[in-house]
């Protein structure tokens, strides 16, 4: 026999129970494949009629659990006569709630509690979204749905604590609205602040920055976090996303500006560069060492100014500019290397004129000195330049030798100057001149005069001493 194939008889008491809406008029997988064998004979304590564990995967604010249901125990709260007449025990006492005619009586006790089971399911989910925030004015309606086909329901078990549950489930669904509505638009606040603060960053970067690759990078990061970020009002949302795209914009279009100005500086440079590798090229055979070497300092300072080229075309441009600079100062530091061979020689040269008339002495003949002197100072002259580090020992010791030939001709001109003889001469003569005053004088009888006289001799007497002590001492 088959149940509700026509071998279960429904009564109500003579016709089948009505079907409930919620789990009491949905069948169940076990009675859709028929009646499962009905409880052992002894049982322990009633089971729990629920257990909810939460549900694997991603992190959610409010994961949805996964309930898993426990069998109930249906002989403690009703009974199945062995007529098939089912009742079911409440509150308010004994209600029939069918009549099972598809086996024996412990089989229809089963298949009651199998659908109280059911039942006790549905209340447990609504619990556990209740519980995860989910949607909790559905979940009253669904509450409220559910109890009201609970005192017609065609099940056994705990329907008074089915029915408190429900009512749980009703009173504490508006607290979760409202929490649930609080904590959206926490979020939903905190959401459009995020992107508030990326919106102005972005407008920052379109405004000022000027590292152009980390600010590029910087823009592409900011519009993957703000595809992650959901919840915000959908007009706030535009009005942000608008920011955002038109700060990002105006950050390309400023961009490409640049680059586009950089590529005609660096084309500009290119030209400019050219121009130097042209001139540098002409200049690169000259063998005006000391002017071109100038002129080639100033073709690179103008190459510097010039800016950089594109790097292909700059790298090739001062290949060629570097190489004819390279031609010209390569020559010119070979001819250098000859001109300090030669410099080397005269060095050589002058030190042997040196050793040769460093030993003039003008004490034995001054003519001879100064005629010696002479033969020196023109073989010097002849020999050219010596290298510039032996320059100035050479030229001290050459200075020496002049020195001590000039000192000598110096003492002999003072020891014999004409203009000072002649005035110690005059001196003498207005010594005399004044004696014969006095003489004059005292044979007139004119003692004071006289004596005038005589004082004004003895003056230029001294002088005139004075004068040939310094001619004698030259």
């Amino acid at each position: 026999m088959t149940e509700n194939s026509g071998n279960e008889k429904a009564t109500h008491p003579e016709s089948s129970p009505t079907p409930t809406p919620g789990a009491a008029a949905r069948p169940s997988p076990a009675t859709a494949a028929g009646p499962r064998p009905g409880p052992p004979a002894h049982k322990p304590e009633a089971p729990k009629p629920h257990a909810i564990k939460p549900s694997p995967g991603p992190a959610h604010p409010h994961p949805h659990p996964v309930v898993v249901p426990a069998a109930s125990d249906p002989s403690q709260w009703g009974r199945v006569d062995e007529d098939g007449t089912a009742w079911v025990k409440t509150a308010a006492g004994e209600r029939e709630i069918g009549s099972w005619q598809a086996g024996d009586a412990a089989e229809g006790l089963a298949h009651f509690g199998r659908r109280f089971d059911d039942l006790a399911t549905e209340v447990a989910l609504l619990e556990a979204r209740l519980a995860a925030g989910t949607d909790a004015r559905k979940t009253k309606a669904a509450a409220t749905a559910l109890a009201e086909t609970l005192p017609t329901a065609s099940v056994i078990g705990d329907l008074d604590g089915l029915t408190q549950r429900l009512q749980a489930i009703i009173e504490h669904s508006d607290e979760a609205a409202a929490h649930a509505k609080e904590e959206k638009e926490r979020s939903r606040h905190e959401q459009t602040e995020r992107k508030e603060t990326l919106a102005a960053e972005a407008e920052q970067i379109a405004s000022e920055s000027t590292q152009w690759k980390v600010a590029g990078d910087r823009l592409r990061e900011i519009l993957d976090e703000w595809k992650t970020i959901r919840g915000v009002d959908r007009k706030v949302d535009d009005a942000l996303w608008r920011r955002f795209s038109k700060a990002r914009e105006a950050f390309n279009r400023r961009r490409g500006a640049h680059f586009a100005e950089l590529d005609r500086e660096r084309a500009s440079a290119k030209t400019s560069k050219e121009d130097l590798c042209v001139r540098a090229e002409e200049l690169s055979a000259s063998t005006d060492w000391s002017g071109t070497a100038a002129v080639f300092r100033d073709l690179l300072a103008e190459w510097k100014a010039a800016g950089r080229a594109p790097r292909e075309a700059d790298e090739q441009l001062w290949k060629r500019f570097k190489a004819a600079q390279d031609v010209f100062f390569a020559a010119r530091n070979s001819a250098a290397s000859e001109r300090d061979h030669e410099f080397e020689a005269n060095a050589t040269a002058k030190e042997e004129l040196l050793t040769h008339y460093e030993n003039i002495d003008p004490e034995a003949g001054l003519d001879a000195a100064r005629a010696a002197l002479r033969d020196l100072q023109e073989k010097w002259d002849a020999l050219g330049k010596v290298p510039r580090e032996r320059m100035h020992d050479l030229e001290a010791r050459l200075r020496a030798v002049e020195k001590r030939v000039r000192d000598a001709v110096d003492a002999q001109w003072r020891r014999s100057d004409p203009e000072a003889m002649a005035r110690a001469a005059q001196f003498r003569e207005r010594v005399a001149q004044f004696e014969e005053q006095a003489a004059k004088a005292q044979a007139a009888g004119k003692t004071r005069d006289a004596e005038k006289a005589l004082e004004q001799a003895k003056q230029w007497r001294e002088w005139a001493e004075a004068a040939e002590g310094a001619v004698s001492q030259r």
